[in-house]
């Protein structure tokens, strides 16, 4: 086991319910093993600022519960250079941290990525977003939370749509992937799914909404992805659709940051606390440049060039039973 003094902790990226869970695993297990834990405020913008605490268990009390992160997370421009990524290195030099984990996505693990290999610093990734696209892992934390957040709005939603006849676009987050799209899709029994995955023009989608018709469905949900690339964006669908057919009465619901908020689900704390964990015992282990996700309900781990530059891929299957399921 290489031997470790102090270890950073920060969030990084869009929020996700969940990240307090990871936050509270990783400063515990730290303590767990004997290591000091340390707290960086907004992410690399934290670290290069220096806005870094030394932490105890009671820093992460009562927050397994809280969505979004306490520690705040922020955009920094500075870090994407060599000269920030050097004085963020000199400021976790200066604290003595022997390795960093960063909880947050893409472009979080690319700013790990480069810390390690520019500078030595061995950093553990640990999967935060709602989008679940992060390759190496089943799922990523807080993507549980957005899906029953989704599924409870839409069936709101659906309450309305019946009572007047209603046609209604939702359009959910996933600019570049469709898995909150397609299972929450099913999950509420839309009459279709559009995401980026799968370009399905508006003539197709025409064809959808007649044989819906035809099978005596007077109101409608369609979940669209906003990365959707088939129909050119909810409101041009919307309008395709009110001009080929008037009978329908349709509205437009934009969920937006709604899906990033909120308590995270029993699933996403529990998975939340295990990479948090992962992630220390990695750290202890000598790994660095990894993530740590969940394969087949195994912890495993996955260089962050790999987790970067491939993505997890929509199940055809699934994409299948939407469609039985739809008619």
């Amino acid at each position: 086991m290489t031997e470790l003094k102090r270890v950073g902790v920060l969030t990084s990226g869009g929020d996700a319910p969940g990240m307090n869970a990871a936050i509270r695993a990783t400063v515990r297990a730290c303590i767990y093993y004997g290591i000091e834990p340390v707290v960086i405020q907004e992410g690399y913008k934290g670290l290069i600022e220096n806005k870094m605490d030394v932490a105890d268990a009671r820093t992460v009390a009562n927050v397994i519960n809280q969505g979004g992160t306490f520690l705040k997370s922020a955009r920094c421009q500075e870090f994407r250079t060599k000269e920030g990524r050097v004085k963020a290195y000199e400021n976790a030099r200066a604290a003595e941290l022997d390795g960093l984990v960063v909880i947050g996505g893409d472009g979080s693990f690319t700013g790990a990525m480069l810390l390690e290999e520019e500078h030595g610093l061995p950093c553990i990734g640990v999967p935060g977003t709602i989008d679940n696209d992060i390759y190496g892992t089943d799922f990523t934390i807080g993507y549980d939370t957005a899906l029953n957040t989704v599924v409870e709005a839409i069936d709101k939603i659906r309450d309305t749509a019946t009572s007047h006849n209603r046609l209604f676009f939702i359009e959910v987050m996933g600019r570049d992937a469709g898995f909150i799209a397609l299972n929450t899709g099913i999950a509420s029994g839309a009459e279709d799914i559009l995401i980026p995955e799968q370009e399905k023009n508006v003539e197709l989608f025409m064809e959808s909404l007649q044989k819906s018709g035809r099978a005596g469905k007077t109101s409608s949900i369609i979940v669209v992805a906003e990365g959707d690339r088939g129909g050119g964006g909810v409101f041009e669908l919307s309008r395709a659709v009110e001009e080929q057919f008037p009978e329908y009465e349709v509205k437009v619901t934009v969920l937006g940051h709604i899906q990033r908020g909120g308590k995270p689900s029993c699933f996403d704390r529990v998975l939340a606390s295990r990479l948090g964990v992962a992630a220390v015992e990695a750290l202890r282990s000598g790994d660095s440049g990894i993530m740590v996700g969940v394969r087949d309900q195994q912890v495993v781990k996955t260089p962050l060039e790999r987790a970067i530059s491939k993505h997890n891929q929509i199940d055809n299957h699934l994409m299948k039973v939407a469609e039985i399921v739809s008619v």
